[in-house]
């Protein structure tokens, strides 16, 4: 797709969209950031949060994620999947990182679970990985007018992930 496509499908002209983007990958970069900070802004407070419940932690996550993934950018159904191959070396790099945090700061939230006994030992870094896949794959398929929410999804997924972790010693705790 050329910039003249992009400017005609979004009802402009292509000097406007230049006004704004110089290149399709600078579009593209910029929805993906804007995604990623979306995703990690409301749940970066969890990684210094010792205190707190893992099992609330977690849940909140799990929504969080959701309501972005499957907001009115739920169009760009699997952007995630091969758009980090058209971004520059740079670009990418960025990308990455704020994926990394997002990884890193479920992980957190898994490893205090399983410290508390709340959790059974696992690899966190499989568990994160599970979790954030059953919530990003959604957007494939949702659509609220096919019998689900987006809150009772964010119910599912929660609770078909807690019954996957939960300890049963720490069910008591």
């Amino acid at each position: 797709m050329s910039m003249r496509d992009l400017a005609r499908a979004c009802g402009c002209r292509p000097a406007n969209l230049y006004n704004y983007f110089k290149t399709k990958e600078s579009i593209l970069f910029e929805v993906l950031l804007e995604e990623m900070e979306q995703i990690i802004q409301p749940i970066s407070h969890l990684e210094e949060e010792e205190n707190g419940n893992p099992v609330d932690q977690l849940r909140f996550i799990i929504s969080s994620h959701l309501s972005v993934t499957l907001s009115y950018r739920r169009s760009a159904k699997t952007l995630f999947d091969v758009a980090l191959d058209n971004l520059s070396p740079a670009n990418r790099k960025v990308i990455i990182s704020m994926r990394d945090t997002y990884d890193r700061l479920i992980r957190k939230v898994i490893q205090r679970g399983q410290e508390k006994g709340l959790f059974v030992p696992n690899n966190d870094k499989l568990v994160g990985f599970m979790i954030s896949s059953m919530i990003t794959r959604s957007r494939i398929w949702f659509h609220p007018k096919k019998g689900v929410t987006v809150d009772e999804l964010a119910d599912f997924i929660f609770g078909f992930a807690l019954r996957g972790i939960q300890s049963t010693d720490g069910m008591q705790k």
